[in-house]
């Protein structure tokens, strides 16, 4: 039976119907959630030659890779064998580092927070002890680890554990003061218990408080030392459960530390004391020592100092022994930042350090607690940093970190993900960045090289950018999911540095951090980077690779939002440009001017937020400040934060918004082109004709008055205090029909927007009655467009909520009824929050493509501008570039959050650019300058019809239209009860794609041009602001945010990067030979204790010791195993996972029979022996002896 496409037919009978014109993008719609066509002429046919080839089967959501230091750090682990690091967090992540690459998160499904970690040295497995009293045995022999065990302690809290070297025996001291044993490989709890009223004297009274310290006797591990809170330590024997010896101290204990040969042990107290104590004598410390105490006469106790929380007592063969310790610093010194003293000898060192030490570890060359340790370095773990001291030179330098530990240096405010950039671009980056490097660090290798890591299959080049609260941009290389920075740019160094106090009298927009960044844009191709400000700036860069000292150039735009408040019926004309007979600024004008107004008295006008250096400035290569363009205040009112931000190298031309209007400079004629509020581009195309209008009313400025956002929003754990104005969430309201109602009644109301609102009101300019078209056009731009948008408030960078309290639509409602002029200029603003220039066709039907910018509202309108450039590159530098409306608009539903065009073959177009040229080269100035431009025109066939397709999406909403009829094609409802974050159009299998991040937590993703849905995942709740503003998608299916104020979380939403992720990661864990322990000597062997042939299985097994009770501890096995196994076998390295399985497998047997061969040779000599002995006796008797 033959098929029949109705949708082929339905578009054959619309298309050849009288009435199938091309319908009006603002009158298209379609159902939620669905795509809807509105098929119109040749855009059928344009529709029909795309031939998607995207499906659901390329897309899945994955997590990547982390970077970044773990946030809120409480715990510190290290492999002297494996020489692999652990880091645990108080929220329950734990991270693994090794050698660069090799970078691994995993996280407790209960997220409680992470109190000691331990390594089964050389096993490949970890320890970890949580703050809900369970311990969790993780499996490091697979790239993603997994829980084999847990055991979680039902009625004692866990304090300490130690895991003694090449035992799968675990002691666990609790906060009772009882110290419980587990076996590593079965996670069950031991019947053998050392209570503390056994440790302790009977004759005691009172508890010794929770364990603090365990560790076994270097000299015999049959013996156990266990510390107690308020200064007892007990010397357990295990063989006969009972105490050999006791110690008593007055101050409390925070650590102890053995001495190599098992004789002497240090104490740290909470009074700023070491006690060195020898076992031969117990009654009093061998040795006690305040080291930043003060020297007092002879017969008086040393002064107290603050609690020595670590102590670390390390032996060396051919030195004197190192004394590692935190904490202990002198109560007067208050100002001084906490410290790592380093006593060596009599030459103490004290290390300050620029955060709080959580927990530092010495690396030492041998494992076995009982020989000489020769420590080589000291990992220290910070609040916010990880640095790593070497301890084998006389100054102790720090190693040079080659993990991306800074991201948080100051705190991130935006970010951008470029993947598949130029490749020469790296390099470039890293040797202009690494002219700039600090010195001074030590000479040797990075301590921590532990597992392995290769570049995998997916190579290209990923560059991220992120922006900080001091100003600062630090470009990073993302290729093969690793991390590492490339650049450094400060662009604070424009501006001059601020005194005290004289930042309220200048700027008082932003009192804490006035440099940071808001928004970045960047052009790998042509290398032009621009960046906004959160004090209304705006900064272009262009890269050299050359030196040069010059002047900065800076403009100043007046930017202000005019609304026409009816108070007199004096007129007055404002131009929106700049007059180019004369440069005087109005104080009424939305004009840009490069002259500066003073202040009158007390109200400030034309003043920027903050002062450009005006003195030559000498500028490094790399990125070199090309124009500083800064918002002025105007009539008292501080200038708008900047909401969009667009370049265009072909053109040479940057544009901004804000919640008052669009701006629009010339940066290589150093010129503002246009400068206007968002009401007036929906004027007539002749801006230079402007209808007269009122004078604007003067407004008592109020300080706490502010439409701006400040760095509260930024990250929200620093607590700043920024001056806001923008309209309270209570305020906006989802039904504005019956205001707008309100208002026709209302004489003085007769104007919203800057448009009339009655079909009978006469025109505020002419006075001559509207036509019909007029009115129409009125209406459509009137009342039928709602002034109360929950997209408003997207003007100050906000997520608005929907408000559906009853409480909100009264307060709404109350306001006065009288004059709704204040009502209007409230909630009437209109912003600008997308910009996209692009070859495309301004005009309806036009022919021929021309240069034009998309912009954006947050309203949901859509105007296109249409920019005349002089043709030639000779003329480019004098003739003036023009700015006009064309009058062409485009409404959709939502605030405006990005463009994209593709042509009529569904090829993603890029935005035209300047190939890039060295601006300070000697050689290419003295030739003609000429610039080389690549344009992406769409290809202009010979017959009549549509040949490009233009991409908008909005935070509810997306539509494709196809130009120059501007048909709507294609419309999807992407979300009803939420609205969308981040929406971009990247490429994916050589195919174009929508990939959104919802409020709600989804992800979604959409072919092109036909909005089919291809994947919509859960993925992550709105939680943070944190989230929303540094969410960001990228080519070939790469996506991050800032999961935590110091990490960076990557993830995938390409089915065939989750296949070969495994293939990409680091393996943790490589086959190492456990070294040798040192040859003892028969002396030490004799008189060493009796350490070698302890037997804890038979001391602390079930025969001998019992089965513990039920309710003290529940063991829960974990997924691990399978898990493990399942992971291993994904990907290519699935076979040599199994291959090196089965070779240890095979080892062990071997192992095994090499064990029974030599019993059966054993056997034989004794079996040869005895018969021998046999055949002697028997030798030379008689046969009747017998």
């Amino acid at each position: 039976m033959k098929k029949f496409n109705f949708r082929k037919v339905l578009d054959g009978l619309t298309a050849s119907s009288p009435g199938s014109g091309s319908s009006s993008g603002g009158n298209s719609g379609g159902g939620p959630g669905s795509g809807s066509m509105h098929p119109g002429g040749t855009a059928a046919v344009l529709r029909e030659e795309i031939q998607e080839t995207l499906t659901s089967e390329y897309f899945q959501i994955c997590k990547t890779v982390r970077h970044g230091f773990p946030y809120q750090p409480t715990a510190l682990a290290f492999d002297p064998v494996q020489k692999i690091l652990a880091i645990g967090t108080r929220t329950g992540a734990i991270r693994i580092l090794g050698r660069p690459g090799v970078d691994c998160y995993c996280q407790h499904e209960s997220g409680a927070a992470v109190l000691q970690l331990q390594f089964l040295i050389n096993e490949g497995a970890l320890v970890s002890a949580s703050s809900d009293d369970t311990l969790h045995l993780w499996n490091l022999r697979q790239k993603r680890p997994a829980i084999l065990h847990s055991l979680k302690f039902n009625r004692e809290r866990i304090t300490y554990c130690h895991l003694p070297f090449q035992s799968k025996w675990l002691y666990v001291g609790t906060e009772r003061g009882n110290t419980h044993i587990v076996n590593i490989e079965s996670f069950i709890l031991s019947g053998y218990v050392i209570m503390w009223n056994k440790a302790i004297e009977l004759s005691t009274k009172t508890h010794p408080g929770p364990v603090v310290h365990l560790s076994d006797s270097p000299r015999d591990e049959g013996k156990l030392l266990i510390g107690y809170e308020n200064g007892t330590v007990v010397f357990w024997d295990l063989k006969s459960k009972r105490a050999e010896l006791r110690v008593y101290y007055d101050e409390a204990i925070h650590s102890i530390d053995w001495h190599h040969e098992g004789k002497q042990f240090m104490c740290s107290h909470s009074d700023g004391s070491l006690t060195l104590w020898n076992l031969k004598s117990p009654s009093r410390p061998f040795q006690t020592t305040i080291p930043h105490g003060k020297s007092q006469r002879e017969g008086r106790k040393s002064e107290s100092c603050k609690p020595i929380l670590k102590v670390e007592y390390k032996t060396c063969r051919n030195s004197e022994p190192f004394i590692i310790f935190s904490g202990g610093l002198s109560y007067d010194k208050a100002c001084r930042r906490p410290s790592l003293t380093i006593m060596h000898g009599k030459a103490i060192t004290v290390l300050e350090m620029d955060h709080p030490i959580v927990e530092f570890l010495t690396l030492c060359e041998t494992p076995y607690p009982n020989e000489f340790q020769e420590p080589y370095a000291v990992v220290v773990l910070l609040e916010k940093d990880l640095i790593v001291v070497d301890l084998t030179q006389s100054n102790f330098p720090i190693f040079e970190n080659p993990y991306p530990m800074d991201i948080h240096e100051s705190p991130v405010t935006c970010t951008a993900y470029f993947a598949d950039c130029p490749p020469d671009l790296i390099l470039v980056l890293y040797a202009t960045g690494v002219k700039h490097k600090k010195q001074g660090y030590s000479n040797k290798e990075w301590p921590i090289s532990g597992g392995a890591w290769n570049l995998g299959t997916q190579t290209y080049p990923e560059i991220i950018i992120t922006g900080h609260a001091d100003g600062s941009i630090k470009f990073w290389d993302a290729s093969a999911i690793t991390l590492q920075m490339l650049y450094k740019l400060k662009t604070s160094k424009v501006f001059e540095k601020q005194k005290i106090g004289e930042g309220k009298q200048t700027c008082e927009i932003v009192e804490e951090d006035p440099y940071a960044i808001q928004m970045i844009y960047w052009c790998p191709e042509s290398r032009i980077f621009c960046v906004s400000g959160v004090s209304a700036y705006v900064i272009i860069y262009k890269f050299s690779r050359h030196e040069i000292t010059t002047e900065i150039v800076s403009l100043e735009v007046r930017l202000q939002y005019d609304v026409e408040d009816i108070i007199t019926p004096e007129t007055e004309t404002s131009p929106p440009f700049p007059d180019v007979s004369s440069q005087l600024p109005s104080s009424r004008s939305l004009s840009g001017s490069t002259n500066t107004v003073a202040s009158e008295g007390v109200t400030k006008d034309s003043i920027p937020c903050l002062n450009v250096k005006t003195r030559p400035v000498r500028m490094p290569p790399g990125y070199q400040a090309e124009l500083v363009i800064q918002l002025v205040w105007v009539d008292g009112e501080p200038p708008q934060q900047i909401t969009s931000l667009a370049v265009s190298s072909a053109y040479g031309i940057v544009a901004f918004g804000n919640c008052n209007g669009l701006a629009v400079v010339d940066f290589i004629q150093k010129t503002v082109l246009l400068s206007m509020g968002t009401i007036d581009l929906y004027r007539s195309s002749d801006l230079y004709q402007r209808q007269p209008r009122s004078p604007r009313k003067n407004k008592q400025f109020i300080a706490d008055n502010f439409c701006m956002r400040g760095l509260s929003n930024f990250y929200p754990d620093l607590t700043k205090r920024i001056r806001t104005s923008y309209q309270s969430l209570t305020e906006l309201n989802d039904s504005p029909v019956p205001l707008e109602l309100e208002r026709c009644k209302s004489p003085t109301s007769d104007h919203v927007n800057g448009h009339c609102t009655s079909p009978t009101s006469q025109s505020c300019s002419s006075g001559k009655r509207l036509s019909s078209a007029d009115v129409s056009k009125v209406n459509r731009w009137g009342p039928g467009r709602p002034p109360f948008r929950k997209a408003q408030s997207a003007a100050c960078m906000e997520i608005s909520l929907p408000v559906t309290t009853e409480e909100s639509r009264e307060n709404s409602y109350n306001r006065s009824r009288s004059s709704s002029i204040s009502s209007i200029d409230r909630d009437s603003k209109e912003a600008i929050t997308a910009l996209y220039f692009m070859e495309s066709f301004a005009r309806k039907n036009d022919s021929n493509i021309s240069p034009c910018l998309f912009v954006g509202t947050s309203l949901g309108m859509v105007l296109i501008l249409s920019l005349n450039l002089p043709s030639a590159d000779e003329q480019r530098l004098t003739e003036p570039v023009t700015v006009l409306p064309s009058g062409t608009f485009l409404s959709l539903k939502g605030a405006v959050l990005t463009f994209s065009c593709m042509d009529r073959t569904g090829g993603l177009m890029q935005p035209p650019y300047e190939v890039w040229r060295d601006p300070n080269n000697i050689d290419e100035n003295e030739k003609a300058w000429r610039r080389k431009l690549v344009m992406n025109c769409p290809s202009l066939s010979q017959e009549v019809g549509d040949h490009q397709y233009t991409i908008i999406c909005t935070e509810k909403q997306a539509k494709v239209f196809s130009l120059p009829s501007q048909t709507c094609l294609y419309v999807h409802n992407i979300t009803e009860t939420s609205f969308i974050l981040q929406a971009d159009v990247v490429v994916m299998c050589n195919s174009a794609c929508l990939a959104c991040f919802c409020a709600n937590g989804h992800i979604m993703i959409m072919s092109l041009p036909s909005l089919r849905p291809m994947l919509d995942v859960n993925y992550l709740p709105l939680t943070d602001m944190r989230i929303a503003r540094t969410f960001c998608f990228t080519n070939e299916g790469q996506a991050l945010y800032l999961v935590s104020p110091t990490e960076i979380q990557r993830l995938t939403y390409s089915q065939e990067m989750c296949d070969n992720l495994q293939d990409m990661l680091g393996d943790l864990f490589t086959p190492i030979e456990t070294p040798e322990a040192q040859n003892r000597g028969f002396l030490k062997g004799l008189f060493g204790g009796s350490g070698q042939t302890f037997d804890r299985e038979e001391l602390f097994g079930e025969a001998s010791a019992g089965k513990a009770s039920r309710s003290l501890a529940q063991h829960i096995p974990g997924p691990g195993g399978i898990e493990g196994m399942k992971g291993a076998a994904g990907g290519v390295m699935g076979e040599l996972t199994r291959a090196r399985i089965a070779l240890d497998e095979r080892g062990q047997r071997l192992g095994e029979l090499e064990e029974k061969t030599a019993g059966m040779m054993t056997s034989a000599e004794a079996f040869s022996k005895h018969a021998h002995e046999l055949m002697l006796k028997y030798k030379d008797k008689k046969w009747y002896q017998f």
